[in-house]
This record gives C-alpha cells, structure tokens and sequence, in this order.
C-alpha cells in the first residue's frame, strides 16, 4: 500500500437557485487572482479536486464554449505536482438549458465530459457529479435548489439522471483516456434514531448508499429498494444501469459532524427549527453527536462501512469544520489520524483531503440567502489568502511533523459541550471502529499564560481557553507584575507557555489624567518589557490597544496603517506601547479594539445601561461621539484564532457599525426589551468627562473581517443576560 496522501480542493459550488446561479468561486473571488494555485502548491498536495464546470463553460448553449478559464488554470496547474481530480458538476444541475430532471442531463453531460477529456487528456482522475444523493435530496425532495422539487419521485428521477451522467461521462472519457479513474463522492453518515423511529432510520440507511450501489450494479431485483423505485417507473432504467455498470476506483467519502443524524419522536426534547418529518410522521432530526452517548462511530464508522460493503479503496475527499481555529485544525489532524489508523487495520484508505481552501460563503443558509464566511487553510477577510495555522498543519500531516500546542486538546464534539439536547443512550452497541491516536496528555502541552485575572479581558479569555480546551494559565499581579522585570522573567520561566495574551493594564481612562505616570508604568512600560521577555524567549505576544490612540479627526473609519494621534493619557500610553513594542524583535500582536460589552462584566458601558432602565432610571449618554463596539466572546475567540495562526502587527477588531454612545445604549435597550426612550441623548460636553475623547473613531481593517455586525453582538449579549436570569426572559427566547 502506498503512501497515505494528502488531497486538497477549493469549494467550488456552482448552483441554480430560484432564477439565478449561486456561484463560490466568484463569492470567493477566486476567478480575479492569479496566485491562489501557488497557494496550493506550497501545501504539498499530491492532487488537488478542481473544478471544469459545464455550467460556467457552456453557460447558454452547449456547442459555445468559452475555455479561457478553465485553460489558464489548468495550465498552471500542470506546471505543478498536483493531480488534477476533475469535476464536471457541483452541486448543480447543469447550465440553463437542462436540470436533473430532464432526460437529456446525462447525454448532455456526457457530451461535455468528452469534450473536457479531449482538450485536457492528460487529466487522469475524474468526479464527473459531486454528491449526487445529497444535491437530489436539496434539489428535488426538499425544494431548497433547481428545479425546487419536493417530490420521492424528483428525487430518484434526479438521482437516476445524475448516476447515468456519471456512467456516460466516464464512457466518454475513457474512449480518450482509457486509464481514467472514477473518483465518486457522496455525503456519507449514518442515522440513528428511537424505537419508534426506527423504520425511518433503517430507509435513511440504505438510500445514503444509493449513488455508489447504482454504479456498482448493486441495484437489481434483489435490491431492498428496487421495487420502490419501480413503482416510479425507473425499472427500465435501473436495468440499463445493472447491466452496464460504472464502479469508481475510489469511493469518495464526505464526512462533516452533521452527516450523522439522530432521529427522535419526543418533539418537546427539541426546539422547533429543527422538527421536521415525512408525510406519515413528525420528528426532530438533529446530529447524532449532539444528542448520543456515547457518541456515533463517525468519520472512521464511515469509512469502515463504505470499504467493508465495496472493497474498493477509499478516500476522505472533504474534511472542514467551520469553527474555531483551533477546532479547524483537531477535526483535521483527527482524520489524518483516523485514515492512518484505519491502514494500520487494513483499510484501504488513499488520502484525506483538505476542503475548502479558501473558506466557504453562506453554506450555514445552504445557499439560499447571503450567509456567514467561514474559514479556510487561507482567510480571504483582507482581499488577499492569508494563511492560517492550518497551512503549517497540512504541510505537516504527511511528515509527521510536530504540530502546535492546542491539538492536545479534545475538539468540542470529543467533550460534554458537544450535548446541547437531552442525552440518548443506544440501545444496542455499535461495531467499535479506530478512531485515531489519543492527544497527549493535557498536563504535558504548554500553556498558553494569560495575565489580566482580573479584568474582563482576561476573565474572556480564560472562558474561552475552557470551551475550547486550550492550556492556559491565568495570571494575577502576585504572579505576574508588569512593573518589575524580575517578576516577568521569572513567571516566563515558571510557566514556558506557548504565547503569551497580556489582557492586565490601566483602564481607566479619566483618572489617566492625573494619574499619567502611573498609567504608563504599567501600559507602557510594563508591556514593553513583557514584550521584550517574550522576544528573548521566542515566545509570541498579544497585547491590546484602543481606539483612543487617534484624535477623530479623519472623518472616516481608521485602519491599522493611520497614524496615532492621541488626546488623552490614556491614548497616549497606548500609543507609546505600540511604538515600543514596534522596535522589539520578535512575534508581537497588537488588537487594536474598542467599547467591548460583555454579558459577564457588571461594570461595562452595556450592562450598566441594562442595569439602570431595567430599574426605570434614565441613562444619559453622549450622541455626538461615534465609536465602534467590541462584544468581548466574539473578539477573545478572533485574538486566540490570530494567535493560533501565527499573525503579528496591528490588527483592528470590533464590530461592524459604528454608533454614537447614545445609539449603543438604544440598541441595548431595543434587544433586552427595555425602555429606550429613558436613554437621553446629550452633547458630550454635556458630560464633562476629565479626559478629551475623540468625536468619531470608527475601526475598520485592511487585515480582516471584523467581528461581525454590531446588532448581532449586542443580541446575543440580551440572551446571555436573560439566560442568566440578570434580564426578564424574553418573548420566544428559551435559556440554553
């Protein structure tokens, strides 16, 4: 057996929906730069899943197709040593002139195939329709894609169409390259479900399999859903399909953590967007590893099932996990592991591959709607890949190299926050499958060390090291003093983190006038010298700045590369600290952010207006000084995911929409239900606060996304408040 390889591919979905086409690449903006294949390159893939999509080559009519593309980049992609693994359809339905109802998609889409295999016939692996169940399920039994069908009989129509395209584009292919491979995906998990359930789960069970039993010419009389599909009028299909079968080289397995489902009668054990059902039954239909305990057989159950019902080699062809960095990189390294186990078991397991790249747009809608950005081994936010500590980790995999300090934790769906509903046990055991190496001892990583115990920064962070089982070490004063360099040296010593977060400092800004000095002992000075600490030790640091370091005066956002031009002490310690650390060598990170509001600080600007209207006292806040919140448990998971991902310099994080104070208190008031109209809006002159404050600081970044729009922050700060019984619970909001 040869070598496990390492397999990558840039989401590339292409797809109708309602009157247009929903396009990743160009949501992506792959399609304007010329240097994402280097990219690629540079992670050591030995192939690479790339699209030639017959719905952007030969968008209006099949005779016209526009090759510039798709040469350009397979051109470049032949000058690498990357295998091309081609895909002809997406997630689609093919270009406007067909869908997967029509009889003409296979034909067409053979005819295609031909054509793509004679202006490239040195491609030699082929996936000619991604995921053929799953997009007839979203395309033809749940209405969700073209044609927007909602049907059993659409669905096996679209099915069938889509397996036969497959048969005649590899028919097609292979007359030009006869050692072609046929490299079938499909989304591949398992349900499990109550007693009562059961039926339906034993249905969804054998049809997860069908794209792969068609082609393998598993569909005949003796075929537990032949006469199902009969009774559609396929049987003169499937016939055709047995008799002339298509079985792939390689069964592609795509395993995420919502492909194992766990179906459950019990509705009221569930909230209601996730109630579904059939014609006949209502039920909840969540991830099995939400509910499950012990929890399902997962990616390694997956691919035992699939090699011990075909014997045919299989591949891993999409790994991603939208979360966390941290949890990105341990659902990676943990099928790396699960593959390399399961060889070591006989498993014929080729590669495991790295999707979505460049990260995925509006996946969380499937598709439908404008969705959130979620992450890849590059993050597009600032217009250009910026490589995450994904890359490090994939250029690793196949070399066993040493990886960093935060996979020693267990990811989330390996912990108890991974139950978010009552927990089921199984009423029968599941066969036990490899499930890769066991992360070292937590005790033996490097921390990270945090100083600030105190503050609602540090506090923050800490909270989130322990969601996302990261070591971590909170330092307070008498362990950590930022103004005595022995103390600094010796914590450094004691400890040996990994990086260090300094969340300590001067706060408070109207006693910094008078109080300069000693503002700057510990925000300057301090800083400094822990940053030099660091530097000496290669030890990478975090520290924190503020909006306060520029005057207002530009009438626009301010991004990292302004010039600071502070008003008060405050700003000016903090500038000063920006400055120094500039000088240190060494791995330095600067968050520049601003008015952060956390549900867990009783002292911050959004607690405190909660705090006074809930009591039915009036607020007064300024309506002329515009500034950009920070809501704190979405800005410490960005400053650790930066941290994770190795990246130095300024950075400015806060959320989106800048508001004056008085628009911020309203906002608050609207999203915990309380009365707005007790926020009175004033000058801020009116105020005669000690410290000058710039009259419009809004942050945006040339580096990034930021952290998301500010009414979303603030909203989730309402719930956490009522969940924690600090607020009325609120109308149609349940605590978690």
């Amino acid at each position: 057996m040869r070598d496990l390889e390492l397999w990558g591919g840039p989401e590339c979905t292409l797809n109708r929906i309602g009157g247009g086409y929903r396009d990743q690449f160009a949501a992506l903006e792959h399609y304007r730069r010329n240097g994402d294949l280097d990219l690629f390159a540079e992670l050591g893939l030995a192939a690479i899943r790339y699209p030639v999509l017959w719905e952007g080559i030969a968008p209006e009519h099949p005779d016209h197709c526009d090759w510039t593309w798709p040469d350009r980049q397979l051109g470049r992609l032949a000058a690498t040593d990357m295998r091309v693994i081609a895909g002809l359809v997406h997630h689609g339905g093919g270009p406007q002139y067909t869908n997967l109802l029509d009889p003409g998609f296979a034909t067409g889409l053979a005819a295609f195939g031909e054509r793509v295999a004679a202006r490239y016939p040195w491609i030699g692996d082929w996936t000619p329709v991604n995921e053929p169940v799953t997009t007839a399920r979203f395309s033809a039994l749940y209405g969700y894609w073209h044609p927007h069908h909602r049907s059993e009989a659409s669905f096996w129509l679209a099915l069938i169409n889509q397996v036969d395209g497959v048969r005649l584009a590899m028919h097609a292919i292979r007359r030009i390259n006869p050692c072609a491979r046929l490299i079938q995906t499909d989304d591949l998990g398992r349900t499990y479900a109550t007693v009562a359930m059961r039926d339906q789960a034993a249905f969804d069970n054998v049809r997860r399999w069908m794209s792969w039993d068609l082609l393998c010419g598993k569909v005949d009389s003796a075929h537990p859903f032949w006469d199902r599909l009969a009774a559609h009028g396929l049987a003169d299909r499937l016939r055709a399909i047995a008799d002339d079968p298509c079985p792939p080289d390689i069964i592609g397995v795509n395993h995420y953590l919502t492909s194992d489902r766990f179906l459950d009668h019990r509705l009221v054990r569930y909230p209601a967007a996730i109630h579904g059902g059939n014609s006949r039954l209502r039920y909840a239909d969540t991830e099995a590893v939400r509910v499950l305990q012990p929890p399902p057989a997962g990616l390694a159950g997956a691919v035992c099932e699939a090699w011990d019902r075909y014997g045919i080699p299989v591949a891993i062809t999409e790994v991603h996990n939208g979360c966390t960095r941290d949890e990105q990189m341990r659902w990676m390294a943990g099928a790396w592991d699960t593959a390399t186990a399961l060889r070591q078991d006989g498993v014929a397991v080729e590669a495991v591959t790295a999707w979505s790249l460049l990260g995925s747009e509006g996946w969380n809608t499937l598709l439908r709607d404008d969705g959130c950005y979620e992450v890849g081994a590059y993050d597009i936010g600032g217009g250009v890949p910026r490589p995450t500590a994904m890359v490090p980790l994939l250029q690793g995999l196949p070399r066993a190299a040493k990886r960093h300090p935060v996979l020693a934790g267990a990811g989330w769906w390996e912990r108890s926050i991974r139950l978010l509903h009552p927990r089921v046990s199984r009423p029968a055991p599941v066969r036990a499958h490899a499930g890769g190496t066991e992360p070292p001892a937590l005790r033996a990583t490097p921390p990270l060390l945090i100083c600030g115990a105190t503050g609602t920064l540090g506090r923050a962070l800490a909270r989130a090291c322990v969601h996302r089982a990261i070591p971590h070490v909170l330092s307070a004063r008498a362990n950590l003093d930022l103004e005595g360099e022995a103390s600094i040296a010796a914590a450094l010593d004691r400890c040996k983190p990994w990086a260090v977060i300094n969340a300590a400092g001067w706060v408070r800004v109207d006693a910094a006038e008078d109080l300069e000095v000693a503002c700057r002992r510990v925000n300057t000075l301090g800083a400094v010298a822990l940053a030099q600490a660091c530097a000496e030790r290669e030890i990478p640091c975090v520290q924190f700045s503020s909006d306060l370091v520029f005057d207002g005066a530009a009438a626009r956002a301010y991004v990292e590369d302004d010039r600071p031009t502070p008003l008060n002490a405050y700003g000016r310690s903090k500038a000063a600290m920006e400055r120094g650390i500039a000088d240190l060598p060494g791995a330095h990170l600067i968050i520049r952010t601003a008015a952060f509001f956390s549900p867990d600080d009783d002292h911050n600007f959004a607690v405190v207006v909660a705090r006074a209207l809930q009591e039915g006292r009036t607020f007064t806040a300024a309506g002329d000084q515009i500034v950009s919140p920070s809501y704190v448990p979405h800005l410490v998971d960005r400053v650790l995911d930066l941290l994770i991902d190795g990246e130095i310099g300024i950075w400015h994080l806060a959320n989106r929409n800048a508001v004056s104070w008085a628009e911020f208190a309203r906002r608050v008031a609207s999203a915990c239900r309380l009365n707005e109209r007790l926020v009175i809006d004033v000058p801020a002159a009116e105020l005669a606060l000690p410290a000058p404050r710039p009259p419009c600081v809004p942050l945006a970044s040339i580096r990034g996304f930021d952290l998301g729009p500010l009414d979303a922050g603030i909203e989730h700060f309402a719930e956490r408040l009522a969940s924690g019984g600090r607020l009325p619970v609120r109308s149609g909001f349940a605590p978690a």
